[in-house]
């Protein structure tokens, strides 16, 4: 389990920009069993913790000697530069199963690929599994070797977990296949049109002042909706 380190932070005292200029990113510690706790910790440091145990492996977070066994929950990014600027770690009940997306990783050579000079289509990348918070998975390989024509598939049935997580989707949807290289040269001849409503939002949301973020992690507002968090992942 990797190990992160992080400090108390008092957002009264201590501006959220300020703190970023730093090298730190705001965050928030909260669960079921744990009052919410506002944090701060160092980017460099994060950022090598998250390529390592991504969104769906328990970390330890570390404030002043103690140990919170955690979910990286929640990673908000700058729009434009899509550097962190908070951090919401959950503290979940490891004695009850929750779900979350575990990310999918393909291994080997398709012969489909190889042989054939077809392309490998990634249906799924991503996949939501149930478990114990201590048994999620960082990631789960899927092997592409049987990938031998056009007619082979890799169905959700076909992924490999141990017996104590559960694949929370469609056993018989499409996970991945080979198909003729003319078929990829066909969608990409279909024009892409910038969604310049999409860029406006984002520098809008960039445009967020600090006063509306701390009043998000004091405000009642802020208790309701983590509130809500623990009940879903409950479920």
């Amino acid at each position: 389990m990797e190990t992160l380190s992080v400090q108390k932070r008092d957002i009264v005292k201590k501006k959220l920009n300020v703190l970023r200029k730093q090298g730190f990113i705001p965050a928030i510690l909260y669960g079921p069993k744990l009052e919410p706790m506002v944090l701060s910790v160092e980017q460099k440091q994060f950022d090598k913790v998250y390529a390592q145990a991504g969104a769906s492996s328990l970390i330890s977070v570390e404030l002043d000697g103690t140990e919170f066994p955690s979910l990286i929950h929640e990673v908000q990014k700058d729009p434009l530069s899509g550097i962190p600027v908070h951090v919401d770690f959950y503290q979940p009940d490891l004695t009850k199963e929750i779900e979350v997306t575990v990310p999918l990783v393909f291994e080997g050579e398709a012969p489909g690929v190889k042989e054939l000079g077809g392309t490998l289509l990634r249906n799924i990348q991503e996949i939501a599994v149930t478990a114990l918070p201590q048994n999620l998975p960082h990631e789960i390989v899927v092997l592409v070797q049987g990938l031998k024509t056009f007619e082979d598939r890799i169905l959700v049935k076909d992924i490999v977990v141990s017996n104590d997580i559960t694949i929370s989707r469609d056993p018989e949807d499409l996970v991945a296949q080979v198909i003729p290289a003319e078929d990829v040269e066909a969608e990409l001849e279909v024009p892409i049109e910038e969604d310049v409503a999409s860029v406006e939002g984002a520098e809008k949301k960039e445009e967020e002042t600090e006063s509306e973020e701390e009043a998000k992690e004091e405000g009642d507002s802020g208790e309701k909706e983590e509130s809500e968090k623990e009940e879903k992942k409950e479920k």
